[in-house]
C-alpha cells in the first residue's frame, strides 16, 4: 500500500472541497491512488458541495406527494437557475424530498430551526435526568440533544430510498451532480384528520 502524505490529503482537499478527514478516508481507501480517490469523492457526492452551499438559491419549484388521499407533502426546493429547475433529475429529487416529508414527518428543515424554546426545553430535561460523570455532562447531553432532534429535522433523517445516507447527504450527492447549490426552503405535512 502506498504511502498517504499530508500533501497528498491537502491537494484531495481543495480538489474535492471536502474535509480534511473525508480526504484522508479516500486517500487510505484508494490505497494511496489520488486519482481513484478523486473519483470516489464525486461519486460519492463530497465534491465541492460544501463550497455549493454558500451560493444564494433564488430558483427551484414546489413539488407534492400525495399518498392514497388521506397523506400528502408540499415541499419547495430551490437551485441557483431555472434550467437545473427544469430537468428531470431536479424535480425527481423534489418529489423524493416530498416522499420523504409524507413519510417521515419531519418538523425542521434543518437543526437551525429548531426553537432556541424548543431546544432549551429538551436541554433541561436530559440535565435533569442526566446520571454520567459530570467532567462529561455537556458532551454527552449535546450528543442526546442531537439524537432526539435527529428524526425531527428533515435533513437529519435516514433518506427513505437509501438509508445508508442521510437526506443531507442525498441533497449533497445532487449539489454534486448539477454543479449548483440546493435547498429546501420549507415544507408542510398533511395527514387527514389530523390538525397540528
Amino acid at each position: 500500500m502506498a504511502e498517504v502524505t499530508i500533501e497528498q490529503i491537502k491537494k484531495l482537499k481543495e480538489l474535492s472541497g471536502a474535509g480534511l478527514t473525508d480526504a484522508k478516508k479516500a486517500l487510505v481507501e484508494a490505497k494511496g491512488d489520488f486519482d481513484k480517490a478523486l473519483e470516489a469523492m464525486r461519486k460519492k457526492g463530497l465534491t465541492k458541495a460544501e463550497k455549493r452551499g454558500d451560493r444564494e438559491t433564488r430558483e427551484g419549484l414546489i413539488e407534492s406527494y400525495i399518498h392514497d388521499g388521506r397523506l400528502g407533502a408540499i415541499v419547495e426546493v430551490n437551485c441557483e437557475t431555472s434550467f437545473v429547475a427544469k430537468t428531470d433529475e431536479f424535480k425527481t429529487l423534489a418529489h423524493q424530498l416530498a416522499m420523504q416529508i409524507a413519510s417521515m414527518n419531519p418538523l425542521y428543515v434543518s437543526e437551525a430551526d429548531i426553537p432556541e424554546a424548543d431546544r432549551a426545553k429538551k436541554v433541561k430535561e436530559l440535565e435533569e435526568n442526566f446520571k454520567g460523570p459530570a467532567n462529561m455532562k455537556d458532551k454527552i447531553i449535546e450528543g442526546q440533544l442531537k439524537k432526539a432532534f435527529a428524526d425531527k429535522v428533515l435533513m437529519s433523517q435516514p433518506y427513505i430510498l437509501d438509508d445508508t445516507k442521510t437526506v443531507d447527504q442525498f441533497i449533497k450527492e445532487a449539489i454534486a451532480k448539477t454543479g449548483e447549490n440546493i435547498t429546501v426552503r420549507q415544507f408542510k405535512r398533511l395527514e387527514l384528520g389530523v390538525t397540528e
